[in-house]
């Protein structure tokens, strides 16, 4: 088996056990609050806000450092910290004797995650570019499964085993992500960074700078749009259905339906920008995206609704890995670290403005305002695309390419 693609097999296991980490604690923290002795409802609210929103803005932060780390050391060593630390700080919550301390270990999770970037450069820098696309876009669903199946999986383990064996058993995960990653990932590393370079010199030495920024603002967008709805949901399918009783399980499986769109697209995209160019794959996936969102504001039932976020998954799956695949041809190997943390930096923030902008409109403007936004920003993005990637890729694309 070529190395790349045993790679491959081992950082798509560690990102499915570090996403479920991430993601299927959020629909329990509620409950372990309230088992940590904070029964107040409001209370609750918000400490599982903060708790949640902490994570991924202190990770917005580091993830340049651990960029700018895996750039100096390689990404191997990345990997390994940061699955034995979440390992560890995720078993520890399991231990936590009230609601500072569960506070406190969420902080230093968001400290020590960057196992999604460092997977991400090591994929980009050690594959092949005829396998690049392909590679990238198997790599996302591992992302887009954990965020997936996370809350189920955290939901049934609190069903059979109890709140705090979902956090120990969590930890178990990512330590065998540890050891996989220790054992069988192979990189081939010359460090072409003695020291850590300061920001700016490091933006000096990125060649293509307006196009590098454009990318970064699609990856911020695109997470922005797909989180935007996360906290109306569940409402949305509460307006739309008049069976009170299924509720939830619809709301789950439309919320679903997107990211297991994602998992069956994103490969067949990766290639497809291998053949056609990423700059295509980019603009088309926006525009669909944008679209679905407007039309997902006109549907009279939830099955409607959740047959557009099928459709939606499909385009939007085409977006992380051709984001990340076009960053890989336009970035010298040696600063690609820290310009994978910095764009994993703009996914963090897109999540956390996201939910708050989804919230925030829908409070004051109604249900279906979120979505005639989110399509506003992924419509005007895939402007900006054409006009800073799409036109300018057209005419260097020798060069580029």
């Amino acid at each position: 088996m070529p190395i790349w693609k045993r790679n491959l097999i081992v950082c798509w296991f560690g990102m499915f056990m570090s996403s479920i980490g991430m993601s299927q604690i959020a629909p329990i923290l509620p409950l372990y609050i309230d088992h940590l002795g904070v029964h107040n409802t409001d209370l609750i609210a918000q400490y599982s806000g903060f708790a949640f929103g902490a994570t991924f803005i202190i990770s917005a932060v580091f993830s340049p450092i651990w960029g700018s780390a895996a750039d100096k050391y390689g990404r191997k060593p990345m990997l390994i910290r940061a699955s034995l630390g979440m390992g560890f700080v995720i078993g520890c919550m399991g231990f936590a004797q009230n609601v500072n301390e569960l506070i406190g270990l969420r902080l230093l999770l968001g400290v020590i995650s960057g196992y999604g970037s460092a997977c991400t450069a090591l994929i980009a820098t050690q594959t092949d570019k005829e396998h690049a696309g392909f590679a990238l876009g198997t790599l996302s669903t591992a992302s887009t499964a954990g965020s997936l199946f996370g809350p189920i999986i955290g939901g049934y383990l609190v069903e059979s085993t109890g709140l705090q064996n979902v956090f120990f058993i969590t930890g178990a995960l990512l330590f065998l992500s540890f050891i996989a990653t220790a054992l069988f990932v192979k990189e081939s590393f010359i460090s072409q960074n003695k020291q850590v370079l300061p920001m700016k010199e490091i933006w000096s030495q990125i060649p293509e700078k307006s196009l590098t920024l454009t990318l970064f603002v699609t990856f911020f967008a695109l997470t922005l749009a797909l989180y935007s709805i996360e906290p109306i949901i569940t409402l949305y399918i509460s307006q739309l259905t008049k069976n009170s009783s299924h509720i939830a399980l619809i709301a789950g499986m439309t919320f679903s339906a997107s990211g297991l769109a994602s998992i069956i697209s994103a490969p067949r995209l990766g290639k497809l920008s291998d053949q056609l160019g990423t700059q295509r794959v980019i603009l088309a996936a926006l525009i669909v995206a944008g679209l679905m969102f407007i039309l997902q504001a006109f549907v009279k039932n939830p099955w409607q609704l959740m047959g557009l976020r099928f459709i939606l998954g499909l385009a939007s799956a085409g977006l992380i890995p051709s984001v990340n695949t076009l960053l890989k041809k336009i970035t010298p190997d040696f600063i690609t670290g820290r310009i994978f943390g910095l764009t994993m930096s703009s996914g963090y923030l897109g999540v956390f403005c996201g939910t708050t902008l989804g919230g925030q409109m829908a409070a004051h403007y109604g249900i279906r305002s979120v979505f005639y936004i989110t399509s506003a920003v992924l419509l005007i993005n895939a402007v900006w695309v054409y006009m800073k990637v799409y036109r300018k890729m057209n005419m260097n694309e020798k060069t580029l390419y």
